[in-house]
């Protein structure tokens, strides 16, 4: 092997090295736990699904706990069971009373957490879903932040809690969160605003003008033709003339 085949072969070597270490870089960056709402709309309810990847090549997820909000709680929080993996939805008192949907509310589920069976915790490759459905969501433009913690078999527990500002890099472990939208409600209302909606409204008014003119036609002609049988069954009621 020559000096020049040698060293083009310990080049590619180390650019493979390289693009081997940026991959898993990046791998390791976009494996976060993540939520994806199905629904936003505020004052509406949701299926929240959190994606749980193990980032560990050593040991193996055993438990994924999220912190729900306090200041904007949700008020109904169900759980879709996970084959292998118990689930609790823990109540708690909140810091201080919250008016939800026209009510005071003082208790509210402050957590939700999922513990893995042996045979199912999750090892080197692989993820687990994990769905919630809740609600109500708060006002339009709330940033929803579910903080959340998960568990190894070797004790070490990653905390993805880390609040993500505008226009900064992401953080390395981002607490999974969303942003309402509009109320489906406001929405509707604005589209009945739309332009059109006059042009309806005056089609209706004047269909209704034209019923009512119609509506008085025929009342007239009903009271003539009921005066004028009421006049011949009079006529017919008088005594006859006598020799006629």
């Amino acid at each position: 092997m020559n000096t020049s085949f040698r060293r083009t072969l310990k080049s590619l070597t180390a650019a493979a090295a390289t693009a081997g270490i940026i991959a898993a870089g990046a791998t390791a960056a976009s494996a976060h736990v993540s939520v994806d709402p199905d629904d936003t709309a505020a004052n509406g309810y949701s299926h929240l699904t959190f994606n749980v990847p193990n980032e560990s090549p050593t040991a193996k997820t055993t438990k994924l706990e999220v912190t729900l909000p306090t200041d904007t709680p949700f008020t109904s929080v169900s759980v879709k069971p996970v084959e292998g993996w118990t689930a609790q939805v823990v109540t708690g008192d909140l810091p201080k009373p919250v008016t939800v949907a026209g009510a005071t509310v003082t208790k509210a589920p402050v957590s939700v957490v999922w513990t893995a069976d042996e045979a199912h915790q999750l090892g080197q490759n692989q993820y687990q879903s994990f769905s919630l459905s809740v609600g109500r969501l708060p006002a339009e433009g709330t940033k929803v932040t579910l903080k959340a913690a998960q568990s190894y078999t070797d004790g070490s527990v990653v905390k993805w809690d880390e609040v993500s500002a505008e226009g900064q890099p992401e953080p390395k472990h981002p607490a999974p969160s969303f942003v309402t939208t509009a109320d489906d409600g406001a929405a509707a209302a604005g589209a009945s605003a739309a332009p059109g909606a006059e042009a309806v409204s005056e089609t209706k008014q004047v269909s209704t003008d034209a019923t009512s003119v119609w509506g008085l036609v025929l009342g007239a002609a009903g009271f003539v033709l009921g005066a004028a049988a009421l006049g011949l069954v009079l006529a017919g009621r008088r005594p006859r003339t006598a020799g006629k």
